[in-house]
C-alpha cells in the first residue's frame, strides 16, 4: 500500500540547514492502522506533510499503490492526492460554512455535480454520527463533533489512506474513545488504511496494529504493536511508555 525508502527532509534557513527526516523506511500494508509516535519535535508531523506531498522530500521515495508520489505532477498528482486523506490537529474547518458544505468542499473542488455532493456528503455524515447537524456551523458544535466534521470531509473523495495529525491531542479522555472508536470502524467497514501521528501512546495501544517510534527524524523502533509496547527496545519507546529504569 505505501512504501516509504530513505526518505530525508532537509530544511534550509538563512545560515543553516535543519535534518528534520534521516533515512526513513517505512511499509504499510492495506488495512493497517499504523501509529508513528514519538516526543514534541521527533518528526513525525514533517513525516505525515511528505506523506500527504504538503512538503517534498529532500531524496527518498513515496510509493502509494505502486506510483512513487514525489516525482508526479499535474494532473497526475492531483489524482493521486485525492487517494489520501488529512485529518489535522486543530479541524481546519471554514468557519464561515456549514457542516454540510464543509464536508461538501472538496467534493466542488473536483466539480462533482450538486445531486452527487448531497447524496455524498450525507452519507458521510450519518457514518460519522452528525446527520443532524448538516446546517450547523463549527462555532456550534463541541471539539469531538468538529473532528467528526474533519474526518467526515477527509473521506469525501473516497481516498485510500487515511493520515491523521495528533487526531485527539485537543479532546477529552471519554471523546477521544469516541473518536477512536470512529476510525476503527472506518478501517473496517470502509476499508481505508490508516496512519496515525501521535505522541500519545494510550492512542496506539487501543487502536494500532503496528508502530514506529521516531526520534530525532529518525526510526528507532517499528514491528507489531504489542510485541514493542511488551518488549521495547528503545530507550525513546521505555520512556513514552514511562518506564524509568534503563533495560540492560
Amino acid at each position: 500500500m505505501i512504501k516509504i525508502n530513505n526518505l530525508t527532509k532537509v530544511f534550509d534557513s538563512a545560515d543553516s540547514e535543519v535534518t528534520a527526516l534521516k533515512g526513513i523506511d517505512l511499509h504499510v500494508h492495506k488495512g493497517d492502522i499504523y501509529g508513528i509516535i514519538g516526543m514534541s519535535g521527533a518528526g513525525k508531523s514533517t513525516l505525515l506533510r511528505c506523506i500527504a506531498l504538503l512538503e517534498n522530500p529532500t531524496e527518498g521515495s513515496i510509493e502509494v499503490n505502486g506510483s512513487d508520489i514525489s516525482t508526479l505532477k499535474g494532473k497526475e498528482l492531483i489524482q493521486h492526492r485525492k487517494q489520501i486523506g488529512v485529518i489535522f490537529q486543530g479541524y481546519n474547518l471554514l468557519m464561515q460554512r456549514t457542516v454540510r458544505d464543509n464536508v461538501a468542499f472538496p467534493l466542488e473542488l473536483s466539480n462533482v455535480s450538486k445531486e452527487e455532493i448531497k447524496k455524498t456528503t450525507d452519507r458521510l455524515l450519518e457514518i460519522v454520527g452528525l446527520g443532524d447537524k448538516a446546517d450547523f456551523y463549527p462555532s456550534q458544535l463541541s471539539g469531538g463533533q468538529k473532528q467528526r466534521v474533519a474526518i467526515a470531509r477527509a473521506l469525501a473523495n473516497d481516498p485510500k489512506v487515511l493520515l491523521c495529525d495528533e487526531p485527539t491531542s485537543a479532546l477529552d479522555s471519554l471523546t477521544t474513545k469516541s473518536i477512536l472508536e470512529l476510525l476503527k470502524e472506518i478501517n473496517k467497514n470502509l476499508g481505508v488504511t490508516i496512519i496515525i501521528i501521535t505522541h500519545e501512546i494510550g492512542v496506539v495501544k487501543s487502536i494500532c496494529n503496528k508502530v514506529a517510534v521516531i526520534d530525532s527524524g529518525s526510526f528507532v523502533e517499528t514491528g507489531d504493536t504489542k510485541k514493542i509496547l511488551t518488549d521495547p527496545e528503545s530507550p525513546i519507546t521505555r520512556l513514552l511508555l514511562g518506564m524509568t529504569e534503563v533495560k540492560g
